[in-house]
This record gives structure tokens, C-alpha cells and sequence, in this order.
């Protein structure tokens, strides 16, 4: 009777052997390859752009003083025609001129006192074009002169004086942007995997930056830096 179980125990033995050793070597692998997913590199890809301004924003302001108020207004409202008229000869629309109601200021009247007053009242008048003619707003800019000469002198020092310029169109340039940067950090990770004795694998995590639009230079604020950085963590294998 034992003898007649002997062999099947053996057999039954072996077997079971046969499966933990398979299972071991199963394992083993299965390890070796999950530490081999776990090497990765981590890039960084650049893309920049120089694209024109597609929307201008132009305050033109002028202040007048005067002792009658009601020749002040007179004026005001004769420069102010001047100027909406100067801009309609330089190819400007109604719907790109905004004129706002003058600012008036009676020196007199105020809580503190101003000695070596000239003038009681002054008036501060800003007109606004908002435009997407870019050219034909540098080129008007230069013209203002002849606003000069007709004894409009128009504030440009302050900071509400200064033109603003916008990029509007940024949809337009992304995708060509997003993969310019990620072909650079593709090119980035090749270099690291060829260096370090690698294959470059696939991704395993991507981060879009956000894009960032700053001016090129002071002198052409027109002229507009749109630039991205993109990180990419590639698999490594061997």
C-alpha cells in the first residue's frame, strides 16, 4: 500500500517543484521588467515666436485751462473736433474713435489752497482708438505734429499716454508652437538616451507650459515674444 502511493507522491513532487520554479522565474522577470519601466528622463522643449501686434489701443490726451468756463468747453470742443478729424483723414473709422466727456477741474473750488494760480479751470480730454490697422496707427503717430501746429499740444510723457499694443491671434500659432516644443524635447531625450547607452521608449507624462507674450524691446512694443516651455518624462530601455 505505501509503495503503491510512493510514486505518485514523487511524481506529484516533482510537479509542484517544476511549478515553483516556473513561477519564481515568471516572477523574476516580471520584476526585472517593471525596474526597467521605472527609468525615465525628464525634458524641457523651448518654442518662440515673433509675431506683429494684431489690435492697437491709442490715447491721445490734451488738457486746456481757462478762467471762463464756458470758453473753456468752446475750446474743448473745438481741439477735440481737430483731433477726431485729423484721425478720419488718416483712414480711421468712427467705430475705432472713442471720445470721453472732458474732465473738468475747478482749481478754486478745492479743499486746499494753490497759490500763483493762472488759470481757475482746466480740462482734461482723452480720445481713444481702438484699432486693428497697426501701420496705419505708427504712421498716424508720426503725423501728430501737424496737431502741434494748430496749438493742440497732445500729452505723451504720462503713463496713461502710452500706447498699447496686442496679440490677439494665439490660436492661430499654437499647435505649430506646442509641437516645435515637444519635437525639441524629443530631440533633448534622444541625445540623453544615446549618451547614457539607451533606447528612448514612450512617453510617460507630458506638461504643456503656458504660453507667455511679452514685448520684444521697448523701442517696438508692436513687435510681439510669444514663447512655451513643454516638459516631457520619456521611458528609458535598455
Amino acid at each position: 500500500m505505501q509503495k503503491s502511493l510512493l510514486l505518485p507522491a514523487i511524481i506529484l513532487g516533482g510537479l509542484l517543484c517544476i511549478g515553483l520554479m516556473f513561477i519564481g522565474h515568471s516572477a523574476q522577470s516580471a520584476l526585472l521588467q517593471m525596474k526597467s519601466m521605472e527609468r525615465t528622463v525628464t525634458v524641457k522643449g523651448l518654442a518662440e515666436n515673433e509675431v506683429k501686434a494684431t489690435v492697437a489701443i491709442w490715447p491721445i490726451n490734451f488738457v486746456e485751462v481757462d478762467n471762463n468756463l464756458a470758453k473753456l468747453y468752446e475750446t474743448v470742443q473745438q481741439k477735440t473736433d481737430s483731433v477726431v478729424g485729423f484721425l478720419k483723414n488718416q483712414g480711421f473709422n468712427d467705430d475705432e474713435i472713442t471720445v470721453a466727456l472732458p474732465s473738468i477741474e475747478d482749481r478754486q473750488a478745492q479743499g486746499f489752497a494753490q497759490p500763483n494760480i493762472s488759470y481757475r479751470y482746466s480740462a482734461k480730454v482723452k480720445i481713444a482708438v481702438y484699432t486693428k490697422q497697426i501701420d496705419l496707427m505708427l504712421a498716424s503717430r508720426i503725423q501728430m505734429i501737424n496737431l502741434v501746429k494748430e496749438g493742440i499740444a497732445i500729452t505723451t510723457q504720462d503713463y496713461d499716454s502710452r500706447a498699447e499694443f496686442l496679440f490677439t491671434d494665439l490660436n492661430a500659432v499654437k499647435p505649430a508652437m506646442v509641437q516645435e516644443a515637444t519635437q525639441n524635447a524629443r530631440e533633448v531625450a534622444e541625445k540623453f538616451a544615446t549618451d547614457s547607452d539607451s533606447h528612448l521608449g514612450k512617453i510617460k507624462s507630458a506638461s504643456q507650459g503656458q504660453f507667455s507674450i511679452t514685448d520684444r524691446d521697448s523701442s517696438t512694443p508692436y513687435i510681439k515674444q510669444i514663447r512655451i516651455v513643454s516638459t516631457l518624462t520619456y521611458y528609458l530601455t535598455d
